[in-house]
């Protein structure tokens, strides 16, 4: 179940449109993620940095993803970015603590980061990444991930490094990752494919890239009234019991079962 602390909804929108930054942000998705680098063109990057510099916007509920500290765009965002009140800074091609270091050292102050595994090389710098107290939680881009590795982008193809991508984050502390996108934004059922997917193997939330997508994917990763009612029961039942043993449903209830439930209810919630 995803921490009720963190987003579960994460929608681009190109940095050279500003006109649906506002859109974007009454979708119903909790973060948007302005995009300055694959969903825009070299020619019309700087435009999207005055575009972004212009916005008046709710700034907190806004992610920035930068060019790569490789491209000739990067020294120019960071830039831009160092006067800006946007907290939160989405890395492409994080493939090392390098990548990292490089990218904080440029903006200086204090921003939380978002690296995106994007290669097999950022698959294995997962520990070091992650060590970083900057880092908020990573990001999953499967195409380019697919793309590196010479491999189908089907979700049997993906399955390992998506997996590899949960058990780190959680065996590091840090929130559940954030999956892919779902490249055909016409398709609901196979984003809430997708979603269920990815919230089966242990992710907290997913990148969307049409605002059509929103609703699905926030369905997926709330918790369904059979789910809560599940959650109400078990906690209801481990606080009448007390220290002695309990059952909910014909199964035995110890402390794992328990705080799933809690963490249920908080997503809900209806934590105490």
């Amino acid at each position: 179940m995803p921490d009720s602390r963190y987003p579960t909804t994460y929608l681009f929108v190109p940095a050279d449109r500003p006109e649906r930054y506002e859109k974007a942000l009454a979708s119903g998705a909790e973060r948007i993620i302005i995009d300055l680098e694959d969903a825009v063109l070299d020619d019309n990057k700087a435009a999207a940095r005055d575009a972004l510099k212009r916005a008046e916007i709710d700034w907190q509920r806004v992610v920035v993803r930068i060019n790569d500290a490789a491209s000739p765009h990067f020294e120019q965002d960071v830039a831009l970015l160092r006067d800006m009140p946007v907290a939160e800074i989405m890395v492409p091609k994080a493939n090392s603590a390098d990548t990292l270091r490089q990218v904080a050292d440029a903006l200086g102050g204090d921003r939380r980061l978002l690296p995106q595994i994007e290669s097999v090389q950022g698959l294995f710098a997962m520990p070091e990444l992650l060590a970083r107290a900057d880092v908020v939680r990573l990001i999953f881009g499967h195409l380019d991930f697919a793309l590196d590795l010479g491999s189908g982008r089907d979700h049997e193809a993906m399955l390992h490094a998506r997996s590899q991508i949960v058990l780190h984050s959680r065996h590091a502390g840090k929130p559940a990752p954030v999956d892919s996108v779902t490249p055909d934004f016409r398709d609901e059922s196979a984003c809430r494919r997708d979603a269920e997917a990815a919230r089966n193997l242990g992710f907290g939330g997913k990148l969307l890239i049409h605002p059509a997508q929103v609703a699905a994917v926030s369905g997926v990763f709330a918790p369904s009234e059979a789910e809560i009612a599940w959650a109400r029961r078990v906690v209801a039942a481990v606080e009448d019991a007390g220290r002695g043993a309990v059952a909910v449903d014909g199964e035995m209830v110890d402390k794992p079962v328990e705080e799933a439930a809690r963490r249920i209810l908080d997503r809900a919630g209806e934590a105490d």
